[in-house]
């Protein structure tokens, strides 16, 4: 997300206190916010999205991505882990 410079930490903390909001992170780069979201349906997603993060006041913009699958150290060392 990119949001009003001044307000990054109050739009950070609103958007961490909703419910499947799992990680909100201040980053550098094109962006000023990345949110980690983790819910059962695309709906529900749609709805705190559509809804309710972008209702927040400071928000100037938004790109939602969807993962499909993760990969991680973790993911690999668990392929290998015959415990």
């Amino acid at each position: 997300m990119n949001v009003e410079g001044k307000e990054t930490a109050r739009i950070a903390e609103a958007i961490a206190a909703l419910p499947g909001v799992s990680e909100v992170y201040s980053v550098a780069g094109h962006y000023d916010l990345v949110a980690i979201i983790r819910v059962a349906a695309n709906e529900t997603l749609a709805d705190l999205v559509t809804g309710q993060i972008r209702a927040i006041p400071g928000i100037l913009s938004s790109q939602t991505l969807i993962a499909f699958r993760a990969y991680s150290q973790r993911d690999v060392n668990a392929l290998f882990d015959m415990n």
